[in-house]
C-alpha cells in the first residue's frame, strides 16, 4: 500500500499548517485548503484518502463542500469543528468520525489513521 493522502480543509492557517506538518511527519502525503471551494480545486488534481473538514468557513462552508464532494468522489470525512452539536452535524454529513475543537492531537492522529486504513481499496 502506498502513502495515504490527507486533505486538511480549514480556514485557520495555523491549524492547517500544524496538521499538515504533523501528518507529514507521521508518513502521510498531506495537503491543505482554506475553504470548500479551494478543497474542490485541490481534489480535481489530487485524490485524497481522507478529508479532515472544518464546518464553519467563509466562501464555501463544510456542509456545502461535503455535498459537492460526494457528487464526484467517495472520500471519508473526519469533521474537525467548533460548531455547536458537532456530532449531530457529522452524522448528518455521513462523517467517518467527528472531533470537536479544541482538539487533542494525540486523539486526532489515531482517528485519521483508522479512517485512512478503512478507506483502503
Amino acid at each position: 500500500m502506498g502513502q495515504r493522502r490527507v486533505l486538511v480543509v480549514d480556514d485557520d492557517p495555523d491549524i492547517r499548517a500544524l496538521l499538515v506538518s504533523l501528518l507529514s511527519e507521521d508518513g502521510y502525503d498531506a495537503r491543505s485548503a482554506r475553504d470548500g471551494r479551494d478543497a474542490l480545486e485541490v481534489l480535481d488534481t489530487w485524490t485524497a484518502d481522507v478529508v479532515v473538514l472544518d464546518l464553519m468557513m467563509p466562501v464555501m462552508d463544510g456542509w456545502t463542500f461535503a455535498e459537492r464532494m460526494r457528487e464526484r468522489w467517495n472520500i471519508p470525512i473526519v469533521v474537525l469543528s467548533a460548531a455547536t452539536d458537532v456530532k449531530r452535524h457529522g452524522s448528518r454529513l455521513g462523517a467517518a468520525d467527528v472531533m470537536p475543537k479544541p482538539f487533542d492531537i494525540e486523539t486526532l492522529l489515531p482517528c485519521i489513521a483508522r479512517v485512512a486504513r478503512g478507506s483502503a481499496a
